[in-house]
């Protein structure tokens, strides 16, 4: 098994090493798609021995599915740049590829562990958070909304236990892009004709609050557990609010 690694990225200079890093001695290719860096993104990128293109930005449906365009092999690696492969997932794939795949199988799902702070989260809404990252590029490709995009594939997806890093933005940087992406997701439903009640944004984001802490034991966690739920529920209740801001504008 051959596996191009994809990522596509816009100033990650601080996070790229540690990905690449993560996934030396598994990539047969290494695929860049850059939108536009200022930083030293491109330089990191060519010193690991990645291809580096360029694409002014499609949304991430568009720039995933350019990316993995762009790959070599059958098998791709779809890798943010905040992600690393932990070192038991390393060992599961460097097992893949030593193997032959059945050809029913279309791809691999495996867990994602969020360093939220200096903690790992086990619990909650956050984790497992299992996602399909490793796919034949043939039978796979990236669709929805202008965030949150999630890959459609074909055929049978088997399960692996290594989890996937995820290194979280905090503070103003976090609430920053969870603003953002409250207004495109509410663009979005706009545009698909949804609407939301005067009890929506504090309704969803009760429960969403409650899903996190609660139903998912996100109290396992500690402190983290506790942000992490009230994140959520913030970021569920900015969404459905912007999204009766529109809908009234629209009015």
């Amino acid at each position: 098994m051959k596996i191009s690694f994809c990522l596509i990225t816009l100033n990650e200079a601080a996070n790229l090493p540690r990905a690449l890093k993560s996934c030396a001695g598994l990539a047969d290719e290494i695929v860049v798609l850059d939108s536009g860096s200022t930083d030293a993104t491109e330089e990191i990128a060519r010193e690991h021995g990645a291809r580096f293109e360029t694409q002014k930005w499609l949304g991430y449906v568009g720039q995933k599915n350019k990316v993995i365009s762009l790959a070599q092999h059958e098998w791709v690696f779809s890798l943010d740049a905040d992600e690393e492969l932990s070192p038991a997932l390393r060992e599961e794939i460097l097992a893949l590829k030593k193997s032959t795949a059945s050809p029913d199988v279309s791809g691999f799902s495996m867990p994602r562990c969020v360093l939220f702070g200096e903690r790992w989260i086990r619990h909650g809404d956050w984790y497992p958070d299992r996602l399909v990252r490793l796919f034949r590029r043939d039978r796979a490709k990236f669709a929805g909304g202008q965030v949150h995009e999630r890959l459609e594939i074909s055929g049978e997806i088997q399960k692996l236990r290594g989890d996937l890093h995820h290194y979280s933005f905090t503070g103003t940087v976090r609430r920053d892009r969870d603003d953002k992406y409250a207004r495109l997701w509410a663009e979005d439903k706009l545009a698909a004709g949804k609407s939301a009640s005067p009890f929506a944004p504090a309704g969803h984001a009760v429960f969403r609050w409650l899903r996190c802490y609660v139903f998912r034991r996100g109290f396992l966690d500690g402190k983290p557990g506790w942000d992490i739920a009230c994140i959520c529920a913030r970021e569920t209740y900015l969404k459905y609010q912007m999204l009766r801001k529109m809908q009234g504008r629209k009015e």
